[in-house]
């Protein structure tokens, strides 16, 4: 059975702190609160389901283990075998993410048999007043902290900035972060769902309990480095801008006004992640139709792709070199 671009049910998350701006990128939700819409995962329990074709009602671990490198590529199944690398998720805040930290590969293999989690964000939409955390202020070590988590003043030695919409923020595991209220970001990611609170605002979860927080395993990974450009600068008007260059994803933008053929070395799979406009994704003139918040995986062994813009697109492209 020949493989073709693949379109996935999303998975909708309820998060306390979630809103209802998702429902913009034509996601088909009912509920309140839903904070996250994962694109493409293997993580149990919320493994994708494929939406098109003949290989619909399938779902991504079955694929992979049976179409391997074809699906994943060459180099990537001798990296990862049967385990799909990355998590793609649209993340919408209505209040402010609990302030967190993930592991590295090694801590996050030891405690969890999970992958690390470094991620990225891309911004797509920011209030006039909103702000991203991202690491500490200059000269925090792990003493200071201690005793602003003993003080009940963590959020003196946070460092903050307010991003604008198409930023992007790297964000390696033990950086310590967190989304404010009124942000909407693609968050592209290691396939990973360890995560770590130190702080949540002593909010109340849906039991009436205030939700667990990892000082110690935080404590264990942080780093207390200051990060000295929060933003990743690139060419927002070029036609094509790689945006991230990293050991666990390469990220590039691309703006698609003509036909645009894409090239397979057949090491890596590719994602497309539709942030506006509309295009045709074709392999052997059969097309996959996406607008903005679609996602679609594209098999390593399509060795070219032609991508047909109905109107002005804009794509983020996802890869591992």
């Amino acid at each position: 059975m020949s493989l073709y671009p693949l379109l996935f049910q999303p998975s909708f998350h309820y998060r306390i702190w979630g809103g209802n701006k998702l429902k913009n990128l034509g996601k088909n939700i009912t509920e309140e609160n839903i904070g996250e819409s994962w694109e493409i995962s293997t993580v149990p329990g919320s493994v994708s389901i494929v939406s098109n074709g003949i290989l619909k009602g399938k779902d991504l671990d079955d694929l992979i283990k049976e179409y391997k490198e074809q699906l994943v590529g060459k180099k990537i199944y001798r990296k990862y075998g049967n385990r799909f690398p990355l998590l793609i998720k649209f993340l919408d805040a209505a209040q402010p993410l609990s302030v967190q930290v993930h592991p590295n590969d090694e801590y996050a293999e030891v405690h969890h048999h999970s992958f690390g989690k470094t991620e990225m964000w891309y911004v797509l939409d920011s209030e006039p007043d909103s702000e991203i955390i991202l690491g500490f202020e200059k000269g925090i070590n792990k003493s200071i902290f201690e005793e602003s988590i003993e003080n009940n003043t963590l959020h003196s030695i946070l460092r903050k900035v307010h991003p604008e919409k198409e930023n992007v923020i790297f964000i390696p595991s033990g950086t310590v972060h967190a989304l404010d209220k009124g942000v909407s970001v693609i968050e592209i990611q290691q396939n990973s769902d360890v995560t770590y609170r130190i702080y949540d605002y002593d909010r109340i979860d849906k039991n009436g309990k205030k939700r667990d927080l990892h000082i110690k395993q935080a404590e264990d990974v942080m780093d207390f480095s200051f990060v000295d450009e929060p933003f990743l600068q690139y060419d927002k008007n070029s036609e094509e801008a790689t945006i991230v260059t990293s050991p666990f994803f390469t990220v590039s933008k691309m703006e698609i006004t003509e036909n645009k053929i894409l090239f397979s070395s057949g090491n890596s799979f590719r994602i497309l992640i539709c942030i506006e406009g509309e295009c045709s994704i074709l392999n052997q003139n059969i097309p996959v139709i996406i607008t903005k918040g679609h996602t679609v995986l594209l098999p390593a062994a399509l060795s070219n792709i032609e991508i047909k813009p109905h109107v002005k697109t804009k794509l983020l492209e996802v890869h591992i070199d």
